[in-house]
């Protein structure tokens, strides 16, 4: 197969990451790159990303980029344009999207409809992931297959949140607060939404149809008066957060994918927060405790754009072979990295 034509739709946080891989893989050819800001149209795709000039200059002309009939478009904004993704997709152009289409309501109900008719339309595919959902529950998923009974599975995620400098984030999730209303807890399930869809597709991997699928969530405090910088959390407020989406069928829990965020770790319900990234649990015969890690020396903990945009760019060329259609992991199977070429006396 040669070289894979892909276009990058944005380049924000988790397009920039996608856009770096794009440029310095061989398998890919960059063939476009569309920008929101103004100020980034007409630069170099290779300067947005801190590489060198590569020729390929960002435009906000989605016409122009649909006339390049790429194999894929890398799909990131951090807000969904549904009428894009359609012209897309109805122009023959398979989509790999790091975004989830919530602020389409997901892609259920009228929004999966759209996109399904559009897939048909161009006999084109889409497929959505990222890191959670994505990755991490494929990933849960395949430990299953040593097992000889299944009881649940368990997805849980630790981060520590503080160097997301956003304080209308936290306080809008109730991070700073001395109580919780329920516009508070509202908010909260609805930035934990995307942990839902992973929870389903566990479950819809496995062929479990869920009778219910709930929200949880609760609040820990700070003993004292504490200054993040861009916030303070005043002794005895809201400093970290526990959530999490519980799926039963036949009365006995089959599915929990819970998150663990914290501003801070000095609270006096005393919470501890595995120093684990992701641990991952499945109670059957026999159970299984998983743990992973993220080791990097880059790493800088919250800055997760990496993990969610790696997942799409290396599920590109299976898309590509796809049938039409929503795609889903029955579709896509196993996703990998290549090796990495270097000679032999490389020593990077």
């Amino acid at each position: 197969m040669g070289k894979l034509r892909v276009v990058q739709w944005t380049t924000g946080r988790v397009g920039t990451k996608a856009l770096e891989a794009l440029i310095d893989r061989d398998e890919f050819e960059l063939v476009g790159l569309y920008a929101y800001s103004p100020e980034k149209v007409g630069q170099d795709a290779g300067a947005l990303c801190g590489r060198p000039d590569c020729g390929v200059v960002a435009t906000s002309d989605a016409e122009a980029l649909i006339a390049l009939a790429p194999d894929a478009v890398l799909y990131t904004p951090f807000m969904a344009d549904l009428d894009h993704v359609e012209r897309l997709l109805r122009a023959g152009i398979n989509v790999v999207s790091t975004n989830l289409f919530l602020n389409c309501g997901g892609m259920a109900g009228e929004t999966r409809e759209r996109v399904e008719a559009a897939c048909d339309a161009g006999k084109s595919s889409i497929y959505v992931t990222g890191v959670n959902p994505g990755w991490v529950n494929s990933v849960a998923a395949a430990l299953t297959a040593v097992c000889r009974r299944v009881d649940s599975v368990s997805i849980a995620e630790s981060t520590d949140v503080s160097n997301y400098a956003s304080k209308e984030t936290w306080d809008a999730m109730g991070m700073g607060r001395m109580q919780a209303d329920e516009a508070v807890v509202a908010v909260a399930q609805g930035a934990m939404v995307s942990f839902r869809d992973a929870a389903l597709r566990v479950t819809d991997a496995m062929d479990l149809a869920l009778d219910d699928l709930a929200f949880e969530i609760d609040f820990a405090r700070v003993g004292q008066d504490i200054d993040l910088g861009f916030m303070v959390l005043p002794k005895g407020s809201h400093g970290a957060l526990r959530s999490a989406w519980v799926g039963t069928s036949g009365g006995l829990e089959r599915i929990r994918v819970s998150v663990a965020w914290y501003l801070t770790d000095e609270l006096v319900e005393n919470w501890s927060f595995d120093k684990e990234h992701y641990r991952l649990g499945v109670k059957g015969d026999p159970d299984i405790d998983c743990r992973i890690e993220f080791v990097a020396p880059d790493w800088r903990d919250s800055d997760w754009s990496v993990l969610t945009a790696l997942p799409a760019v290396n599920a590109v060329a299976k898309v590509v072979a796809g049938r039409a259609g929503i795609l889903g992991l029955e579709d896509i199977g196993l996703i990998t990295t290549p090796f990495h070429q270097r000679s032999a006396d490389s020593h990077i």
